[in-house]
Protein backbone atom coordinates (compact mmCIF):
# COMPACT_ATOMS: atom_id res chain seq x y z
CA UNK A 1 0.00 0.00 0.00
CA UNK A 2 1.45 3.48 -0.87
CA UNK A 3 0.45 6.49 0.62
CA UNK A 4 0.42 9.78 -0.91
CA UNK A 5 1.23 11.71 2.02
CA UNK A 6 2.77 9.74 4.50
CA UNK A 7 3.76 12.60 6.96
CA UNK A 8 0.13 13.46 6.74
CA UNK A 9 -0.82 9.88 7.82
CA UNK A 10 1.62 10.48 10.59
CA UNK A 11 -0.10 13.56 11.74
CA UNK A 12 -3.61 12.11 11.40
CA UNK A 13 -2.51 8.42 13.38
CA UNK A 14 -1.11 10.71 16.42
CA UNK A 15 -4.28 13.17 16.67
CA UNK A 16 -6.29 10.39 16.79
CA UNK A 17 -4.65 8.58 19.34
CA UNK A 18 -4.83 11.23 21.39
CA UNK A 19 -8.61 11.67 20.75
CA UNK A 20 -9.02 8.50 22.48
CA UNK A 21 -6.42 8.75 25.07
CA UNK A 22 -4.50 6.18 23.88
CA UNK A 23 -0.60 5.68 25.23
CA UNK A 24 1.13 4.75 22.04
CA UNK A 25 0.33 4.93 18.63
CA UNK A 26 2.45 2.81 15.56
CA UNK A 27 2.89 3.78 12.01
CA UNK A 28 5.17 2.60 9.33
CA UNK A 29 8.80 4.58 9.81
CA UNK A 30 10.90 6.17 7.62
CA UNK A 31 14.31 8.09 8.51
CA UNK A 32 12.29 11.59 7.54
CA UNK A 33 9.37 10.41 10.55
CA UNK A 34 12.25 9.51 12.80
CA UNK A 35 13.43 12.67 12.57
CA UNK A 36 10.42 14.58 12.78
CA UNK A 37 9.59 12.89 15.77
CA UNK A 38 13.10 13.06 17.36
CA UNK A 39 12.09 17.26 16.93
CA UNK A 40 9.06 16.18 19.04
CA UNK A 41 10.36 14.82 21.48
CA UNK A 42 13.21 17.04 21.95
CA UNK A 43 10.68 19.68 22.89
CA UNK A 44 8.98 17.92 25.00
CA UNK A 45 5.96 17.19 23.07
CA UNK A 46 6.40 13.47 23.40
CA UNK A 47 7.48 11.35 26.09
CA UNK A 48 9.35 8.87 23.86
CA UNK A 49 10.10 6.58 20.38
CA UNK A 50 11.43 4.04 19.28
CA UNK A 51 11.77 2.10 16.11
CA UNK A 52 11.87 -2.01 15.64
CA UNK A 53 11.17 -4.58 12.81
CA UNK A 54 8.43 -6.48 12.30
CA UNK A 55 7.70 -8.84 9.68
CA UNK A 56 10.78 -7.36 7.31
CA UNK A 57 8.71 -4.14 7.70
CA UNK A 58 10.22 -1.03 9.82
CA UNK A 59 7.82 0.46 12.41
CA UNK A 60 7.88 3.35 14.67
CA UNK A 61 6.36 3.42 17.95
CA UNK A 62 5.57 6.71 19.79
CA UNK A 63 4.81 6.94 23.46
CA UNK A 64 2.25 10.27 23.68
CA UNK A 65 2.35 12.39 26.37
CA UNK A 66 -0.02 13.64 28.47
CA UNK A 67 -0.50 16.56 31.53
CA UNK A 68 -3.67 15.97 33.67
CA UNK A 69 -5.08 13.81 31.46
CA UNK A 70 -4.83 16.56 28.68
CA UNK A 71 -2.66 16.09 25.60
CA UNK A 72 0.45 17.94 25.57
CA UNK A 73 -0.11 18.46 21.92
CA UNK A 74 -3.42 20.59 21.73
CA UNK A 75 -2.90 21.52 17.54
CA UNK A 76 -1.03 19.89 14.94
CA UNK A 77 -1.27 21.13 11.39
CA UNK A 78 0.63 19.72 8.40
CA UNK A 79 1.56 22.62 6.25
CA UNK A 80 3.22 21.90 3.31
CA UNK A 81 1.11 18.99 1.33
CA UNK A 82 2.76 16.91 -1.61
CA UNK A 83 0.06 19.06 -3.72
CA UNK A 84 1.48 22.83 -2.77
CA UNK A 85 4.75 23.12 -0.86
CA UNK A 86 5.11 26.00 1.30
CA UNK A 87 9.15 27.18 1.77
CA UNK A 88 10.46 29.84 3.61
CA UNK A 89 13.71 32.30 4.47
CA UNK A 90 15.44 32.77 7.61
CA UNK A 91 13.67 36.00 7.96
CA UNK A 92 9.96 34.99 7.19
CA UNK A 93 9.50 31.94 9.30
CA UNK A 94 6.17 32.08 10.92
CA UNK A 95 6.06 32.15 15.16
CA UNK A 96 3.66 30.19 16.04
CA UNK A 97 1.18 31.35 19.31
CA UNK A 98 3.28 33.98 19.71
CA UNK A 99 6.42 31.48 20.50
CA UNK A 100 4.68 29.20 22.70
CA UNK A 101 4.21 26.32 20.08
CA UNK A 102 7.12 25.21 16.90
CA UNK A 103 7.59 25.17 13.60
CA UNK A 104 9.24 22.21 12.06
CA UNK A 105 10.92 22.74 9.01
CA UNK A 106 12.91 20.91 6.41
CA UNK A 107 16.12 22.66 5.89
CA UNK A 108 19.90 21.47 4.10
CA UNK A 109 21.39 20.66 7.38
CA UNK A 110 18.33 18.43 8.54
CA UNK A 111 14.83 19.00 10.25
CA UNK A 112 14.90 21.20 12.87
CA UNK A 113 12.56 23.85 14.58
CA UNK A 114 11.77 27.01 13.15
CA UNK A 115 13.90 28.65 16.13
CA UNK A 116 16.91 27.12 15.28
CA UNK A 117 16.45 27.27 11.47
CA UNK A 118 16.58 31.26 12.65
CA UNK A 119 19.65 30.88 14.52
CA UNK A 120 21.28 29.16 11.90
CA UNK A 121 19.53 31.75 9.47
CA UNK A 122 18.49 28.91 6.85
CA UNK A 123 15.54 28.17 5.23
CA UNK A 124 13.45 25.45 3.96
CA UNK A 125 10.33 23.75 4.05
CA UNK A 126 7.78 24.10 6.63
CA UNK A 127 6.22 20.42 7.89
CA UNK A 128 3.89 21.14 10.25
CA UNK A 129 2.72 23.45 12.84
CA UNK A 130 2.70 22.15 16.50
CA UNK A 131 1.38 23.70 20.05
Amino acid sequence: MSLTDPVGDMIARIINAQLRNHKKVELPSSNFKVKITDVLKNEGYIKDYKTFSELNKSKLEISLKYHYGNPVISSIQRVSKPGRRIFSSAESLPTINNGLGIAIVSTPKGVMTDIDARKQKIGGEIICKVF
